[in-house]
């Protein structure tokens, strides 16, 4: 299950209305990084025959088959901090970050 916050929902809503289509949003990981994996966000117009959707707060969340074991139980924010803003991901199987935060480890 994927979980996202009010505030997600509503930048996810705005941003796909700016857009002008789409029917969601994708969020997978890929292998990169000093730790070694890291989350992607991509926005959705055409379900693949492998996607698991969620529907939380008003929009719908993608995730590949092969992301789902990784991502399974993650809550998505939106936060802004100073003149930072973005998403921010709470994962349970997290075990760590490096040090700028771009990455983690299970």
């Amino acid at each position: 299950m994927i979980n996202i916050t009010e505030k997600a929902a509503s930048k996810i809503s705005n941003n796909l209305d700016k857009r002008g289509h789409g029917i969601g949003i994708r969020i997978g990981v890929k292998t990169t990084g000093c730790s070694g994996l890291a989350y992607v966000l991509e926005y959705v117009d055409k379900l693949n025959d492998d996607d698991t959707v969620f529907a939380d707060s008003g929009v719908q969340v993608i995730v590949d088959g092969k992301s789902l074991v990784v991502l399974d139980g993650l809550l998505i924010d939106y936060v802004r901090q100073g003149l930072n803003e973005g998403f921010e991901f709470t994962n349970p199987k997290e075990k760590a970050r490096c040090g700028c935060g771009e990455s983690f480890t299970m």
